[in-house]
């Protein structure tokens, strides 16, 4: 191995220590700001349940909302991420926002004017990244990413100071829901100096969080009476009435198609909010930012900017530790 190889192996290690923390080394709650569409399919809502159910790891700034092409207009993604809240018995801690209805590049022009849409998300957002504090803001997209990116045009100042941890592509190759919901939000933010690391999603492939599945099986067995009891009852999106978070999971799976043998869906979501949680349950690979064109990726092996790809995602230790969450859980609460 020659001596400038072994120097630029070292290089690239020591970039990813300095944007993904170690879970041993983490010795303070991790402040996080969840944005979601969340009323798209059921990964959203068990990522909300599983980040609000680790109090002791992670200092919840708020949530978020998005709306991308599933699950009805800003207002019913907005419903559903309270339903969730509420069923975790924080509707007064966790403040919930509505963000962006429509896509980055319709929106972009108008950032001047006071009510443009997704003001309420993209100003919370801003207003939580420029807040006094030591520790950095960790955003953590699982939808399409216009308020993100709406944010980082609005108050480009506040990229030093987040880190974003998105859900979403299938890279190398093209495609994947979140992505394709609003391509130039995704492009403007690889143009920023922003730390940005992806979640991979790689559809049908071991490699992606597509992995990270449940059975409606064991979810009906591990789920029942799991989080906290909460009174009055909370009205779900499929009708019935529910008290606690893992009955309402059970509902939500027996609503939804399933896939594969053994039938099953996956929680994309949750496996992203899991690798903030600890690191060691993925492997990241950091690569010169590459950008799309006609929705095709197309890689910039001379760029100095550099972001970090997830992938290999740990389902047994990922599935195992949300389910002891949903069982032992420490409840967050707004990190202010």
């Amino acid at each position: 191995m020659s001596t400038r190889f072994l120097l630029s192996i070292l290089a690239v290690a020591g970039l990813a220590a300095t944007i993904v923390p170690s879970a041993a080394a983490a010795s303070e709650k991790i402040r996080v700001l969840f944005d979601t569409d969340a009323n798209n399919e059921l990964d959203d809502q068990h990522a909300i349940a599983y980040l609000l159910f680790n109090g002791e790891v992670f200092d919840v700034e708020g949530i978020t909302v998005n709306r991308t092409r599933a699950g009805g207009d800003i207002h019913q993604h907005y419903a559903e991420a309270l339903r969730v809240v509420e069923l975790c018995g924080l509707r007064d801690r966790i403040p919930v926002y509505r963000g962006a209805d429509g896509a980055f590049q319709d929106i972009q022009d108008q950032l001047a004017r006071s009510d443009f849409d997704g003001v309420e998300a993209v100003d919370f957002i801003i207003e939580r990244a420029n807040a006094e504090d030591a520790r950095r803001l960790v955003l953590l997209p699982v939808g399409k990413l216009t308020n993100i990116a709406l944010a980082l045009a609005k108050d480009p100042g506040i990229a030093s100071k987040v880190r974003v941890v998105w859900l979403g592509s299938n890279y190398p190759d093209p495609g994947e829901y979140n992505q394709v919901n609003d391509e130039p939000s995704l492009n403007a933010i690889l143009e920023t100096g922003v730390d940005f690391e992806i979640a991979l999603v790689r559809y049908g492939k071991p490699s992606g969080t597509d992995a990270v599945r449940a059975t409606l099986e064991e979810i009906r067995r591990i789920m029942p009476g799991k989080g906290p009891r909460v009174s009055p009852a909370v009205t779900g999106r499929h009708g019935g009435a529910f008290n606690q978070f893992g009955d309402y999971a059970i509902n939500l799976f027996e609503h939804i198609q399933l896939h594969g043998d053994p039938p099953s869906r996956a929680l994309f979501d949750m496996a992203a909010v899991a690798i903030v949680k600890n690191p060691a349950w993925a492997t990241p690979v950091t690569l010169p930012a590459p950008i799309l064109k006609g929705g095709k990726w197309v890689d910039r092996p001379g760029n100095p900017r550099r972001i970090i790809l997830w992938e290999n995602f740990d389902r047994q230790a990922i599935m195992k530790d949300f389910y002891e969450s949903m069982s032992d859980y420490r409840l967050a609460g707004a990190g202010r």
